[in-house]
């Protein structure tokens, strides 16, 4: 057995490439006859509405070919599993309405395949370290092997998104937070390379059909780059994918924790490689918004000349419940700019940052930020915008306290954000929805 192997082929509609390869990489190597698997795809979010899914969600192609090439190898038990991020805290059953748009209700009537809403199904209490639990879907802990198809994709935090990180669709609520923490020790980085430690026997089939810059959702730009990646290792496949990607495994944290745990080399020289040559298929994907040189604010508005202002970026602390926000105030602050400078006025997202000094207003977007900042004493006006996830009408609240008045569904209103996104893909044809749909 060669658990370092990873293949990589390019994809073509009806030539198996799935199939294909699997079997070069023998990703399937642990595959126990008669098991009961768990197929893990990325659907980082969804929208009641059209949005750009392309290097955002597994393609429903990917997902259909593993479900086939499963049955084609005896199994029969086959549950498809994710716990997409839920936006709306309010909307209910948001996994059935993915999978709905998906087509996966055919593949449970043709293939006998199960539908798993992580949110509706219980959670187990894992120890991933000493000392160190988070709490884990039940069905991935009672499952004999696991499928795992991650987008091939950068990542604003971690720079990449593979099949580490997808793992994370796994975890409840409190635990997904808990990765998000302020130990700089064992912040978010750390916390993902532990996550391969609970997983049954598996096999990773990256889905590099359609991958994305500054991902991980649909705000990115997307590219059409026709690949599939596998191979039984987890941590090979996403090294692999790393590179593919134009990023050094080396400079990727959770990476360099992760080889050291499994004993791994890091820079790939015990990696078997098959297939296509990672430098004839390897491209360039940014995995960062551009922040001037102190951070304080996106290179973008910086250029606008936008002066008085504040907007530090993001870092490892924050997590998805508060990052869909972010973007929606980056969006109305650059739309409502007309060239007269702020009153020095900061934002602060996330679990680690301090007012500054100097600033007249702060302005603290999110649960952990409020609470890390309940005492400060500093001369500013200190504006909470509270929530987990930060409530739309504080939002509007502190906006119209800068001069910025906003409709505070504005701010909850993502089905918009994903219209607008769309037009970018517009008259493109390599950008085709069909990639996302089961005949």
């Amino acid at each position: 057995m060669n658990d370092n192997r990873v293949a990589i082929y390019k994809y073509k509609r009806g030539n198996e490439v799935v199939k294909k390869v699997v079997e070069r990489a023998n990703a399937f190597e642990h595959l126990p006859k008669n098991a009961k698997v768990i197929i893990k795809p990325n659907i980082v979010v969804w929208l009641n509405g059209p949005f750009p899914k392309w290097g955002v969600i597994t393609t429903s192609a990917i997902m259909e070919e593993t479900v086939i090439l499963l049955k084609e190898y005896g199994i029969n038990d086959i549950s498809i599993a994710e716990g997409s991020l839920q936006i709306n805290p309010e909307e209910k059953h948001i996994g059935q309405k993915s999978f709905e748009g998906l087509g996966y209700q055919k593949l449970q009537q043709r293939y006998g395949v199960k539908l798993l809403d992580v949110w509706e199904r219980p959670f187990e209490k894992v120890e991933i370290a000493d000392g160190l639990s988070l709490k884990v879907n039940t069905d991935l802990m009672a499952s004999d092997f696991l499928v795992n198809l991650p987008v091939l994709k950068t990542h604003a935090q971690v720079k990449v998104s593979l099949g580490i990180k997808n793992l994370k669709g796994f975890l409840n609520v409190a635990s997904r937070k808990k990765c998000h923490n302020a130990n700089f020790e064992k912040g978010l980085e750390y916390m993902i390379s532990c996550l391969p430690k609970f997983l049954p026997p598996s096999a990773t089939i990256i889905d590099g059909i359609y991958t994305i810059e500054r991902g991980p959702s649909f705000d990115g730009k997307s590219r059409k780059s026709d690949l599939v990646i596998a191979s039984s290792n987890v941590l090979a496949a996403d090294m692999v994918g790393a590179k593919v990607l134009g990023h050094d495994p080396c400079d990727i944290s959770y990476f360099v924790q992760a080889a050291e745990n499994q004993g791994l080399s890091i820079d790939l020289t015990d990696i078997e490689v098959l297939g296509e040559k990672i430098e004839e298929v390897a491209a360039f994907h940014q995995y960062t918004f551009p922040f001037n040189k102190d951070n304080t604010l996106p290179s973008s508005m910086e250029k606008m000349g936008i002066k008085g202002l504040k907007f530090h970026k993001y870092d490892s602390t924050l997590c998805t419940y508060c990052s869909p926000l972010i973007g929606k105030l980056l969006t109305i602050i650059a739309m409502s700019y007309k060239g007269e400078p702020f009153d020095d006025v900061e934002f602060l997202t996330g679990k680690r940052l301090k007012p500054s000094p100097g600033m007249k207003k702060s302005i603290l977007v999110g649960q952990c930020m409020c609470a890390l900042n309940k005492n400060h004493e500093g001369m500013q006006e200190i504006v909470k915008v509270k929530g987990c996830p930060p409530d739309p009408k504080e939002a509007a609240k502190a906006m119209k306290g800068i001069g910025i008045d906003v409709d505070p569904s504005f701010f909850s209103n993502f089905e918009m954000d994903g219209a607008l996104m769309m037009k970018r893909y517009k008259d493109k044809s390599e950008f085709d929805e069909s990639y996302y749909e089961i005949e």
